[in-house]
């Protein structure tokens, strides 16, 4: 057994030596495979100012045969939002061959988005016609794939961008717009209206669809007609009739409607910058159905307050939270009943936590004064004065003076009932009485 113990501990470093061997070969051959390269170029300009765009470095083969990997690298760049009025990007590429004929006619062109065989293709429809083109082979790098996602074109193919925005990243955000949220923040509505209009009553309400709501889609299926009612967090009122297919911007939110012969589909992908009402207008002698769903943000959510103030100023206390429910879109603090409308919200419990653990500082304490040595004409009387320190469990113990000699002392004898003793006062005789006997 002493034998075979002396060999295995005599294998252990070979093999040791051997995963070292290993590894530095593998560490060289990745070095010499990078020293074929010339480092990496400065990053270009960004494809976009705005709404995120493509950058790209170069490198240089520095052999005279090929070298293994890739000579250009991609990065987003300029992750901000635009502003409403800078549009669609991909409507912007297809609006810029509006003044180039087409077969020898001039057409205002639509983009046509969410094309599930080739998302970076540049095809655009002719308004108002059933026309439509490929008018480049690839959109601009930055252009989104869809327009509910952040995957972006870049060289003519559809690249991954995680709500990070970074390429190659699956990081999503929820159905609420949160980054790797967990969706607790909104809530799914869906439904079905069915119309019920006649001469008398010419539209009606669909659904109402508040300020912060995203991903919204209704499909009318009926001869009725879509039209669109917005109040903007200000009062200020709008309507948009929606009386022709396209991409249009309502009160800042972008609004995607496609006009067919016998069905209506609207696209929000938001969030909102408005109250939306959606109503049908009577159009036809026949029923019309519209089906709805989007997610609505949970408007009144509980907020957790600050630390209320310490209990004690030394010498350990305690302290807590709390919870107030606050409006999202005001931003002030409302009654607790409008948090708890949502099911979802959940009440924070209150945290306790110790505070102000330091001693309290030694302090002067005395003891009651003692009965005066005179109850009038002046006496004195006296107390005893110590020095004290309260530790964090309230226990009160003396210690040396000198501790206290930051504050003065307080007195340790006074005077009392200095007021005058009551004594006799004699007043004069009265007159002489002479008793009545002795009158006669």
């Amino acid at each position: 057994m002493e034998c075979c113990r002396r060999r295995a501990t005599s294998g252990t470093p070979l093999l040791f030596l051997a995963f070292l061997l290993l590894s530095s070969r593998t560490a060289r051959s990745e070095e010499d495979r990078d020293g074929l390269w010339d480092a990496w170029g400065p990053w270009s300009e960004c494809s976009r100012t705005c709404g995120g765009g493509a950058s790209y470095s170069l490198r240089r083969c520095l052999s005279s045969k090929s070298c293994e990997g890739r000579n250009i690298r991609y990065r987003t760049c300029s992750n901000v939002d635009c502003p409403p009025e800078a549009g669609d990007f991909r409507a912007q590429q297809c609006s810029a061959h509006n003044d180039v004929k087409h077969h020898g006619q001039f057409y205002e062109w639509l983009p046509v988005s969410n094309d599930p065989d080739n998302p970076c293709s540049l095809k655009c429809q002719a308004k108002g016609t059933a026309l439509v083109v490929e008018l480049a082979p690839k959109v601009l790098d930055g252009t989104r794939c869809y327009t509910e996602s952040l995957d972006m074109c870049i060289s003519g193919l559809c690249q991954i961008v995680g709500c990070d925005h970074q390429l190659g990243s699956t990081i999503k955000e929820d159905n609420c717009g949160v980054c790797n949220g967990d969706g607790s923040t909104c809530r799914l509505v869906r439904g079905q209206y069915k119309s019920q209009l006649s001469a008398t009553k010419l539209d009606d309400t669909v659904v109402a669809i508040p300020y912060g709501s995203r991903h919204i889609r209704l499909v009318l299926k009926g001869p009725d007609h879509l039209y669109l009612e917005t109040k903007t967090l200000q009062g200020a009122k709008g309507e948009n009739s929606l009386s022709s297919t396209g991409i249009f911007l309502v009160d800042n939110s972008s609004v995607d409607f496609q006009k067919f012969p016998d069905k209506e589909i609207l696209r929000m992908a938001g969030p909102l910058t408005a109250d939306f009402i959606i109503k049908i207008r009577n159009s036809g002698p026949t029923d019309s159905t519209v089906q709805f769903i989007f997610y609505q943000p949970i408007i009144h959510r509980w907020r957790e307050t600050d630390f209320f103030p310490c209990s004690a100023t030394c010498g350990g206390g305690y302290q807590l939270t709390s919870a107030e429910c606050y409006d999202l879109r005001s931003n002030r603090v409302v009654a607790d009943q409008y948090c708890h409308y949502y099911p979802e919200n959940i009440k924070p419990k209150p945290k306790l936590q110790e505070c102000n653990l330091d001693p309290c500082p030694a302090r002067w304490e005395a003891t009651p004064w003692t009965a005066c040595s005179s109850s009038c004409g002046g006496g004195i009387q006296s107390r005893a004065v110590s020095c004290v320190e309260e530790d964090i469990q309230g226990h009160v113990t003396s210690v040396e003076e000198w501790k206290c000699m930051y504050t003065p002392k307080m007195p340790i004898v006074q005077p009392c009932n200095i007021f005058d003793c009551p004594k006799w006062l004699a007043q004069e005789w009265s007159p002489v009485t002479v008793p009545s006997f002795f009158v006669h």
